[in-house]
């Protein structure tokens, strides 16, 4: 079998990989300049309030290196998520990962993923939430949060956990800590779009290694 591997390091800690075909791309945040906002990255915000501080911070327990993306701002404006998404790629079929670690909050503590983004008022998240020790999977239509499934199970904040997607058609499986906790289907959105990170209100919330691989498909 022939089979074809490529990886390129960018300056803001993305890497890029193909084997097979299958390309996947990978944020360590671990070149970009500290208390700054990653390249590569669009900051937005669904809701209201502020849109959201999204810097470099240094973490000593970091799950790779020593660098994190963190979202330090913490207006508790209660229907406010601010979101960071990646310039690219534009994805329909995938499997999201990253690490995070909700740090503080007193509205919420939460950290998402979102996946087929069209823009901040439409797309799918999944996300955790330490002060509701739950796990759940929406999709964001017109501004407007539907939630479509959820998990209870403990969630504990100030520690490194790992939230991860795999996407194939109208088929979502969600992973917290590799055990999967929700598997549904919903066809609300169904074109390729862009993957990011996700927060609630006043979370203060760390995120390291986002990794998206592309499926067979779109």
């Amino acid at each position: 079998m022939f089979v074809v591997c490529l990886s390129v390091v960018m300056s803001y800690g993305l890497s890029l990989a193909a084997s097979g075909g299958a390309m996947n791309w990978q944020w360590n945040f671990e070149t970009g300049t500290g208390n700054q906002p990653p390249t590569g990255f669009t900051f937005s915000r669904t809701g209201s309030g502020r849109q959201g501080l999204w810097a470099i911070k240094h973490d000593e327990q970091a799950p790779s290196g020593r660098n994190v993306l963190a979202q330090l701002d913490t207006d508790n404006t209660s229907y406010r998520f601010p979101v960071a998404v990646a310039n690219e790629p534009l994805l329909r079929d995938l499997g999201l990962s990253v690490r995070c670690k909700p740090v503080a909050g007193k509205v919420d503590q939460a950290c998402g993923l979102v996946f087929r983004y069209r823009d901040e008022n439409n797309y799918y998240v999944a996300r955790a939430n330490a002060l509701e020790d739950n796990v759940r999977f929406y999709h964001v239509s017109g501004g407007k949060r539907h939630e479509l499934a959820s998990w209870s199970g403990k969630i504990a904040n100030n520690s490194w956990h790992e939230l991860r997607v795999d996407a194939t058609a109208d088929r979502i499986e969600i992973f917290w800590d590799k055990n999967k906790v929700i598997d549904v289907r919903d066809n609300t959105l169904t074109e390729s779009g862009k993957i990011g990170l996700w927060t609630k209100a006043d979370s203060v919330t760390y995120f390291d290694d986002l990794i998206v691989e592309a499926k067979e498909g779109r």
